[in-house]
């Protein structure tokens, strides 16, 4: 049976838009201010990513401890309550920036990118929009991230771009990478991976582990395939994700000013559906994270 308490995740700003043209969040303040946007409107998990704010770095991704230090202090000062599930995402061997953000900053979560995938899009005029890239994601990278999440008691959060990196996620866990329930968040709408589509919720659902909680990572241009995918995750008994990482558009096709006014548009699809947005508290219920030994501001490790 369906639960009728649903976790909403908002994913606060992504790693390339350009914060001159989109309305991003950046900075320690900018982002703490996003996070109680989306903690007012109704999501529990705040999903992260960090972005450098060094004169000339272009708002790139940084895992420097003290910029990721400083923004998720503004962000747990502000909203103490919220669970961090951090984005480990990164190309290439060298994973020494997010192994260390881990272990000194212990987030209850992170996302464990569960496969590879040749990251291309395309313009109308047949040109790559970027030139053709692999994410990397081998086993041998997938293991050493799970081993560094087992040690520092982080919840891996797999993300799977495609139907085989689903069935992946299985025989990690009776390869015994990694133990308990797995949580999986289906990315649907990369222009190399799964597209949008409802119709393939349940071939997807079809190939989870047993008892697996999930949720739809819904991007892309067609903002109607997007809050449909949403909808039909809330009613199917997923748990659901938004935020400025993942679009920018709200359900009527308008783009959206921030994170808050996401979230409030995803809550209102859940309590349509009959589900009602969890609390943080619920949500580690909901998630079997259990109460934090410490508070949620004390996990990370001063810098």
């Amino acid at each position: 049976m369906t639960s009728d308490k649903v976790v909403i995740t908002c994913a606060l700003t992504g790693v390339l838009t350009d914060p001159a043209r989109f309305n991003v969040p950046v900075t320690p303040q900018e982002m703490a201010d996003a996070a109680q946007q989306a903690r007012d409107q109704g999501a529990s998990v705040l999903h992260t990513h960090f972005r450098s704010q060094q004169p000339g770095s272009g708002a790139l991704p940084t895992w420097d401890p003290g910029e990721v230090g400083a923004i998720l202090a503004a962000v747990r000062q502000r909203v103490p309550d919220m669970l961090i599930c951090m984005s480990t995402g990164i190309v290439g061997k060298d994973i020494s920036g997010p192994v260390e953000c881990l272990r000194r900053f212990r987030p209850e979560l992170a996302a464990c990118n569960a496969g590879s995938l040749n990251y291309l899009k395309i313009r109308k005029n047949g040109a790559w929009a970027w030139p053709p890239m692999l994410f990397d994601n081998p086993v041998r990278k997938v293991k050493a991230f799970l081993d560094v999440m087992r040690e520092c008691e982080v919840a891996p959060e797999f993300e799977c771009f495609d139907l085989g990196i689903v069935r992946s996620v299985g025989m990690y866990l009776a390869n015994g990478m990694f133990e308990g329930t797995p949580n999986v968040s289906f990315v649907m709408g990369v222009e190399s991976g799964m597209p949008a589509r409802t119709d393939l919720l349940p071939f997807l659902l079809d190939e989870l582990p047993p008892k697996s909680r999930w949720q739809v990572i819904a991007t892309g241009a067609g903002h109607q395939d997007i809050w449909a995918l949403h909808r039909t995750a809330a009613e199917r008994g997923g748990n659901l994700r938004t935020g400025l990482e993942d679009t920018f558009y709200l359900p009527n096709g308008d783009r959206a000013r921030d994170n808050g006014q996401l979230v409030e548009a995803l809550s209102r699809i859940a309590i349509q559906t009959g589900r009602e947005p969890a609390t943080p508290a619920e949500a580690r219920e909901i998630l079997a994270l259990g109460a934090p030994t410490r508070q949620p501001g004390d996990r990370a490790v001063q810098v």
